[in-house]
């Protein structure tokens, strides 16, 4: 093998073990590639959500099975709004990501909270029925708060791994 074979077959090598480490390690994925547009995790930007003692509105209730929802609990998170699609396949968040981020989330992509920690958070509107016949604004606030470092309260869920914040108040007025 070459020299510059063995360079390159080197510094691979050293990019993979780097990855690797920062995959185990947890924690924000790239966290120097890209500051978030507004706001600090010890200053965020702006607050999204109501906050609730009760995990779920009436209209999750009514439309659970059986009167029986999937546990919740009323939790208020810090993190920055990202595009969950981009995020969890190539690791893109922040300023350099918003304008992609907005576009993809207008196009149904999934929007996510990416909290200091690393934890990820998928957020949907709560309101079941609402959510489902397009009456909630829940998804343009969050477009319009892409890469911002934002408070969001809602109803925290876990289901095999995947979690997700669920966050009320974002009724369209009725006409």
């Amino acid at each position: 093998m070459s020299k510059k074979n063995r360079f390159i077959t080197a510094a691979a090598l050293v990019l993979v073990a780097a990855s690797l480490a920062m995959v185990k390690a947890g924690g924000i994925l790239f966290p120097d590639w890209s500051k978030p547009t507004k706001g600090t995790y010890d200053a965020p930007a702006a607050e999204l959500g109501k906050k609730s003692a009760k995990p779920w509105t009436t209209t999750t209730v009514a439309s659970s099975i059986e009167g029986k929802t999937i546990a919740g609990t009323p939790v208020t998170v810090v993190g920055e709004i990202v595009d969950l699609s981009c995020y969890l396949q190539v690791g893109k968040h922040g300023d350099k990501h918003k304008a992609c981020g907005q576009k993809c989330a207008k196009n149904g992509q999934p929007i996510g909270l990416l909290a200091a920690d690393g934890a990820i958070y998928m957020l949907i509107d709560e309101e079941h029925d609402p959510r489902r016949d397009g009456l909630t604004t829940f998804r343009e606030s969050a477009i319009e708060n892409m890469a911002n470092v934002v408070t969001v309260n809602g109803t925290s869920t876990e289901v095999e791994g995947q979690k997700a914040i669920y966050v009320s108040g974002y009724l369209k007025a009725a006409n």
